[in-house]
């Protein structure tokens, strides 16, 4: 697992984009308002845009390109344009950080 960030530098309602040398693509963090913390390919399968610049609504986050929507817990498609799920990635957080693990 990755060290991703301290819980503190991603309050409720706010996403981080990870791009670090060991990932393969960027990851976009999440905390929701009910402090669940989720991890999602960044880049929209619909066309390339951070996922992480989208809006937070409770368990979804919306692309800010064209308005797709995916399922931070699943990386379901909830709304089109896209058709294409997200990967999800294993979230743990310990001691006050952030821990990933990144999926193959």
């Amino acid at each position: 697992m990755l060290a991703a960030c301290s819980l503190r530098d991603l309050p409720p309602g706010a996403a981080l984009r990870l791009d670090l040398p060991e990932l393969s693509a960027p990851i976009a963090l999440f905390h929701t308002e009910r402090g669940e913390v989720y991890a999602i390919d960044d880049t929209c399968t619909h066309q390339e845009a951070s996922l992480s610049d989208g809006w937070l609504e409770g368990c979804e986050v919306e692309c800010p390109v064209h308005s797709s929507k995916f399922d931070l817990r699943t990386g379901a498609v909830d709304a089109p344009p896209a058709k294409i799920p997200v990967r999800t990635h294993k979230v743990e957080v310990r001691d006050g950080t952030v821990f990933v693990d990144p999926a193959p």
